[in-house]
């Protein structure tokens, strides 16, 4: 087998390289579209940020890349090019997608689960908690169920004897042959 020389390897370092950089090509996007007014486009990143990413959900249309924010977003581009308003850009929205496009939904009836869901499923974890908690602290240490080493077998029967070297398949000494 004949060695590579310094010139041919310098060739697959550099064959390598360039694959590496020429493959994120096919992975780029198209730069997003901006407004040719920056206020205009400043406007409509406030406006994003108040809008849900209905794909995502945890994130405001302005921070997400999903084709749905883009769109949403563009849409409000639109909307604001047209003369809407900020109120009228979140009247629409919220009368097309509901109180849950709005990233802080108002504090009605419909909404009240989106508000309250997360401390009241908190306190009752904690309460489960603690009444599991104070429950066990009453049990006798007879009732839990003994430590089982994975490793040893246990026999079925708990009087029996422990099993000798043999039986666990080490070398017996010179005294138990």
């Amino acid at each position: 087998m004949r060695n590579p020389t310094v010139g041919a390897i310098w060739l697959r370092l550099l064959l390598c390289a360039a694959m590496l950089l020429g493959s994120g090509a096919g992975i780029a996007k198209e730069a997003a579209p901006t407004a040719a007014d920056p206020v205009l486009e400043a406007r409509m990143q406030d406006i994003a940020a108040e809008l849900r990413c209905l794909v995502c959900q945890n994130q405001t249309i302005a921070d997400s890349n999903a084709d749905l924010a883009v769109d949403l977003r563009r849409q409000v581009r639109e909307m604001l090019t047209r003369g809407d308003s900020r109120e009228q850009i979140l009247d629409y929205m919220t009368a097309r997608y509901g109180d849950f496009v709005l990233y802080r939904p108002p504090l009605k009836a419909e909404t009240a689960l989106l508000w309250f869901a997360p401390a009241v499923l908190l306190v009752l974890g904690v309460l489960i908690l603690l009444v599991v908690l104070r429950r066990r602290s009453r049990l006798a240490d007879d009732q839990f169920e003994p430590e089982v080493d994975p490793y040893v077998e246990t026999p079925d029967d708990p009087n029996a004897e422990p099993p000798s070297a043999t039986d666990i398949g080490e070398r017996p000494t010179p005294s138990q042959r």
